[in-house]
């Protein structure tokens, strides 16, 4: 059998989630639902990064010990993954000692290779992304991602060689076409690799939250170092597992595309190791065309919106207004016309025209088969489309195609009019019946409760309405 490993970022768990988490977590669950119905193995994962200086911040001011607050905070995440029906085989925390002994290991493999030295660090930091900048890198003195000011820090570390591996990297990247997904997002990349490559700090010493630095415990691993070995540590490194699933392909935000396309890759090659096949780059969510923050008090809690609409509806949402490797905005204006649109007046109106309508007939499942061949070559054409477009991660185009199967229908009802009796009547609801049938194989990894449920009426004739129409 054929293996497929896929992973999500892992979350940095200072707060709550907000409808942000949540983008490649379902869009890395379509393609796990997708390979696995293909008939592939898959491991899917996802989980959080537990270790760090705003960790350690956020416990102190909730006045708990580090580990009793990501402790809490982990059940926020994993609810939420289970309330969007999530699939995913692992949630990994780096706080976990399986984590840590492979932490261990690497660390020793890199260092007994000569790539780590120790000397003296002197920079910019910012603590809300846990990462280091150059001040050319800076925007008036803030972090660009979180605009907060970075703070100076100064301090005996220990160093990864990773300027060794630039020509190595800048090699890969250049001869593996999708190793980063987007094109975009990639030059990127590769027009930062034209500066030279700093050596990385790997350790604290102000840092008690963390895991202890094998070759020296006065020293924490920094959260960069051992966060990204995560991909490994879920499939059981260095054991058969991990031989047969790995490599795998990752899906990140932007934010975070240089940790994953350049540190994790230069760790990786001093380990030995294999590359990800494929890291795939999102955009983020705004709202009404502005960045989620607490200050401006447009976050969208996710809980609420599964609570008011359904897990289906949020999942559509997401997979067919958020362009998959663009910036993608919400308002609830715009959510609520697309559930009205597509969901309502859309798939949940035909299925519930057709069933009705079968139901009449007494139609029997045993007698769903096509006659119409313009029907079939139009379902045929979008599962050639499908297959494609979700091998290049066009989830959108995906559910585009399916809508427009979805109108055909439509358009077929009002041409034939199935409610008039007539010789080919039948015949006509048949066609509709393995047409709608086809829509719900179709959306199985996209919204896997709204299809399940259309099969379920298929087999029962029980009519329930699937998506109600909002006021």
């Amino acid at each position: 059998m054929k293996k497929f490993f896929i992973s999500t970022a892992i979350d940095y768990p200072s707060e709550k989630p907000h409808l942000g988490h949540c983008l490649e977590k379902v869009q890395a669950d379509v393609l796990a639902r997708y390979k696995r119905l293909r008939g592939f193995n898959v491991h899917f994962s996802m989980g959080l990064d537990e270790h760090g200086r705003k960790i350690q911040r956020y416990a102190q001011k909730a006045g708990k010990e580090p580990q009793e607050f990501v402790d809490e905070m982990s059940s926020y995440f994993k609810n939420l993954w289970k309330i969007l029906n999530i699939s995913n085989d692992d949630f990994i925390r780096t706080t976990e000692k399986r984590h840590i002994k492979v932490v261990r290991e690497i660390t020793k493999k890199i260092y007994e290779k000569g790539d780590i030295y120790k000397g003296k660090y002197k920079g910019l930091y910012c603590v809300d992304c846990e990462s280091y900048y150059l001040p050319k890198d800076l925007e008036a003195g803030l972090c660009p991602i979180h605009h907060k000011p970075a703070e100076t820090l100064k301090e005996e570390t220990y160093f990864f060689k990773m300027s060794k591996y630039q020509k190595q990297i800048l090699k890969h990247i250049q001869e593996n076409k999708n190793f980063i997904i987007p094109e975009s997002k990639k030059n990127e990349i590769l027009n930062r690799l034209k500066e030279p490559l700093q050596d990385l700090s790997i350790s604290r010493k102000t840092v008690e939250w963390g895991i202890p630095l094998p070759l020296d415990k006065k020293f924490t691993t920094f959260v960069w170092a051992e966060a990204l070995l995560n991909y490994i540590t879920t499939l059981g490194y260095p054991s058969e597992k991990f031989k047969k699933f790995w490599p795998g392909q990752i899906h990140i935000g932007k934010d975070i595309i240089w940790h994953h396309s350049v540190i994790f890759p230069c760790l990786l090659f001093s380990a030995g190791l294999k590359l990800p096949k494929i890291i795939f780059v999102h955009g983020f969510i705004t709202v009404a065309g502005q960045k989620m923050s607490k200050s401006l008090g447009n976050v969208i809690d996710p809980f609420e919106l599964v609570k008011k609409y359904g897990t289906d509806a949020v999942r559509y949402f997401l997979l067919r207004e958020i362009p998959p490797t663009e910036d993608g905005d919400f308002t609830y204006e715009k959510f609520e016309a697309r559930y009205n649109s597509d969901l309502a007046s859309g798939l949940g109106n035909l299925v519930a025209r057709v069933l009705t309508l079968a139901t009449k007939l007494k139609i029997k499942n045993e007698k769903f088969k096509i006659t119409n061949q313009n029907l079939k070559s139009i379902i045929d054409e979008t599962w050639k489309n499908y297959k494609k477009a979700l091998d290049e991660f066009k989830f959108n185009e995906v559910l585009i195609s399916i809508w427009e199967l979805i109108s055909v229908c439509d358009r077929y009802i009002e041409k034939e009019r199935p409610w008039e009796k007539s010789e080919k009547q039948q015949l006509t609801i048949n066609n509709l019946l393995f047409t709608i049938d086809n829509i719900a194989q179709l959306l199985k990894p996209f919204l896997p409760e709204t299809s399940e449920k259309v099969l379920e009426q298929f087999k029962t004739k029980k009519i329930k309405i699937l998506f109600p129409r909002l006021k």
